[in-house]
């Protein structure tokens, strides 16, 4: 054996400069070829990157969508967005667009929908989240034709909480959260407002194929349990 490497040997070290380079080079490529592999594994695209995941949330004052939201945000890790809310938070900012949603509410009207759509893509943009619960819109179909014209987008998913009226009533009237919007006078203009406009956008979306309908009289948990599968997929 140690025989035949001496008779080698000379062609061994002739060569060796030359099988050095080639090694070298193929060490390099293949290095250069293994980094850019680890990179394209290794990357995952934030989650502004990627397309939101979101769910319209339909339903009249009292018909209990914002406490099924809150239930849904936590099972399945949404960030839930309510359209009421983010008009009350621009209320309390004393902006000129708040003292123009204080007056539109007052008067049982729904907020022009470039300022609504306005305030929910600002916080879709800078969540973080890219599963979104949007809770009490669109409210018309100007609504939907504006969120969809402004933000390119359209829902995965609607909700409708069907509740009978009288039950709603009741339940507004009992919750004493202190809303300048829970009054008799003005709850009833709410739900006609409602009946008008909001049930063309739930006949859109049920067209469509994307209308989950939920029942929305019982206990809350009874509720959710109807609510619950529709989810299960997206769970994180």
């Amino acid at each position: 054996m140690w025989k035949r490497v001496a008779v080698l040997s000379p062609l061994i070290s002739s060569s060796k400069s030359a099988l050095l380079t080639e090694g070298t080079y193929g060490i390099k490529i293949w290095r250069s070829i293994s980094s850019e592999i680890f990179k394209q594994e290794a990357y995952a695209p934030s989650p502004k990157e990627i397309a939101p995941f979101i769910t319209f949330v339909l339903g009249g004052p009292g018909s209990g969508k914002g406490t099924q939201c809150i239930k849904i945000a936590n099972s399945f890790g949404f960030k839930h967005l309510s359209a009421g809310d983010l008009l009350r938070r621009e209320i309390l900012s004393n902006s000129a667009d708040g003292e123009k949603i204080l007056n539109t509410i007052k008067e049982g009207r729904i907020v022009p929908s470039e300022v609504t759509v306005k305030l929910i893509k600002k916080e879709i943009e800078s969540s973080d989240n890219n599963k979104i619960l949007i809770d009490g819109f669109p409210r018309s179909e100007e609504n939907r034709i504006a969120f969809e014209k402004i933000t390119g987008a359209e829902p995965n998913i609607v909700l409708f909480f069907d509740c009978p009226q009288e039950e709603m009533v009741k339940r507004v009237l009992n919750r004493n959260e202190g809303r300048i919007d829970d009054n008799l006078d003005t709850i009833k203009t709410r739900l006609e407002v409602f009946s008008a406009l909001n049930l063309p956008v739930i006949g859109y979306y049920s067209k469509r194929g994307k209308l989950q309908t939920i029942n929305a009289v019982g206990t809350v948990d009874e509720i959710f349990d109807q609510v619950r599968p529709i989810f299960e997929h997206v769970r994180q």
